[in-house]
C-alpha cells in the first residue's frame, strides 16, 4: 500500500480523519478517488441548512478535495456517484445545474441513488467522484 497517497484537506477533512478514521481522497496512479463529500462548511463542519446551499457546498467540497490531492478539480472528473435523501425533481434539477456549472466542457458518468439516511446528522446529499489526472 506504500504507492497510495492519502489526503485529508485542512480543518474539517482532518477532523473527520481523526474522529472517524478515514481520508478524504487517495491518489492511485493516474487517478484520484474521493470519499463522499457533503454540504458541510470546510472550516467549522456545520451542515448547510438550505438544501440548494448544501448541494452547492458539496460540489465546492469535491473541488477542494480534488485540488488538495493534487488534481485540477472538476475538469478531471469522469465518474460521479451521488446519494440523496431528497430525490425530488427540484433537488435533482439543482444537482444537474451544478454538474453543468462545474463541468461545462464534458459530461461524466453519473449514478444517482436515493437513500433513507446518510452518515452525518442533517446530511441530505453526498457526492463521491473519480478523476483522471494523467501520468
Amino acid at each position: 500500500m506504500s504507492q497510495l497517497q492519502y489526503y485529508a484537506y485542512p480543518d474539517h477533512g482532518v477532523h473527520l480523519r481523526e474522529i472517524n478514521s478515514y481520508h478524504q481522497a487517495v491518489r492511485v496512479g493516474d487517478r484520484i478517488e474521493c470519499s463522499g463529500q457533503g454540504g458541510w462548511d470546510c472550516t467549522s463542519g456545520e451542515m448547510k441548512k438550505d438544501l440548494y446551499e448544501e448541494i452547492d457546498q458539496a460540489f465546492e467540497n469535491v473541488d477542494r478535495n480534488l485540488k488538495d490531492a493534487g488534481g485540477k478539480g472538476w475538469s478531471q472528473v469522469f465518474r460521479v456517484n451521488s446519494y440523496h435523501t431528497d430525490m425530488s425533481n427540484e433537488a435533482l434539477g439543482h444537482m444537474v445545474k451544478n454538474l453543468r456549472k462545474w463541468m461545462p466542457d464534458h459530461q461524466p458518468l453519473l449514478t444517482c441513488v436515493g437513500v433513507a439516511k446518510l452518515a452525518l446528522e442533517d446530511m441530505r446529499i453526498e457526492i463521491e467522484v473519480s478523476a483522471y489526472v494523467g501520468a
